[in-house]
């Protein structure tokens, strides 16, 4: 007796996005705290960022994303069999947040858990998906990064409150007769997990040049790794899709990558500048951008790597869809 095999590999088949209503400028910050618009930018990049509306939950925003990667992907709700949330702002741990979006996306009776990764939680979630579908446990899975940090960031704290947004993003991952989502490269640092973490009051903090420093120094080799596993050349790569975290750090880890073989017209995705720090939304929101505004296109070939609290990043090649 022999069991059914599983497909060679898998594939992003559908992207979604969906950001929070509210546009706050860096003037709108300055009105909350000592800064200013030059400040801001030269820091950290951000031009905008999207807040939700009060009456707009972390799960109102995944719900719009899951709907348009399903409709992207052309398949029906009830094809999806798991639902993955990768999220650290859910307002309570009980319920998770992935079997509400599931029900009212309408999908059926489908597997559902949340992931917390941070900000690398998308990449965590997406490989938890891929290998779900290689190994037969799920035929097509339903991947969202969403995030609702306006509850959990300080408004009187310049540090945190210049940099964070809430939105969500979304992706369909499913079989694919070749491999289009490469082997995760992923890692961890727990000694350093003190840099971000929640004061009691329930407040994100992180220790900001601290952060600075391992985001540009710790995590290109992760990506350049994830390239090797999909055995491929930093040469081979089309776009550069790192977790939007600060222009700086973005610039910095392209930078890099440019030194050890990367193209010099390697697109970079830049969403930070108006959508803000989303976390585990920024890269699927900046692929659903990116692949909206004609700046990658069906068939690239991407780099994303996600860093963040744990501290944990991830990093994986995909074929854009």
């Amino acid at each position: 007796m022999q069991l059914a095999p599983g497909p060679v590999g898998t594939k992003i088949i559908g992207l979604g996005s969906h950001q929070g209503d509210r546009v706050v400028t860096n003037h709108d910050i300055a009105k909350l705290v000592d800064t200013s618009d030059e400040w801001i930018q030269s820091r950290v990049g951000i031009k905008t960022r999207r807040l939700a509306r009060e009456d707009q939950s972390l799960t109102d925003m995944a719900v719009e994303a899951g709907k348009k990667a399903v409709a992207d992907s052309g398949l029906d709700p009830n094809d999806i069999d798991t639902v993955i949330i990768a999220t650290c702002t859910m307002p309570s741990t009980i319920p998770n947040a992935a079997a509400q979006v599931a029900a009212r996306i309408g999908v059926g009776r489908a597997g559902a858990f949340d992931v917390n990764a941070a900000c690398a939680g998308f990449c965590y979630a997406m490989a938890t998906a891929s290998d779900l579908v290689r190994g037969g446990s799920s035929r097509y899975a339903l991947v969202i990064g969403a995030e609702r940090f306006t509850d959990w960031v300080d408004w009187t704290d310049r540090s945190t409150c210049i940099i964070f947004a809430d939105g969500a993003g979304a992706a369909v991952i499913g079989p694919s007769d070749e491999p289009a989502i490469g082997p995760v490269a992923w890692e961890s640092a727990g000694g350093l997990a003190e840099m971000i973490g929640v004061t009691p009051q329930r407040y994100l903090y992180q220790e900001g040049q601290s952060v600075f420093r391992w985001a540009t120094t710790e995590n290109w080799p992760v990506a350049e790794r994830a390239v090797e596993l999909a055995g491929l050349k930093l040469s081979d790569i089309d776009a550069l899709v790192p977790h939007q975290a600060n222009l700086r750090i973005v610039e910095s880890i392209a930078k890099e990558l440019r030194g050890r073989g990367a193209r010099e017209d390697l697109v970079v995705a830049r969403d930070i500048v108006t959508s803000g720090n989303t976390s585990s939304a920024s890269i699927p929101i900046a692929l659903d951008h990116m692949r909206e505004a004609g700046e990658i296109s069906s068939g690239d070939v991407l780099l994303l790597i996600g860093f963040g609290a744990g501290l944990v990043s991830a990093g994986q090649v995909v074929i854009c869809p």
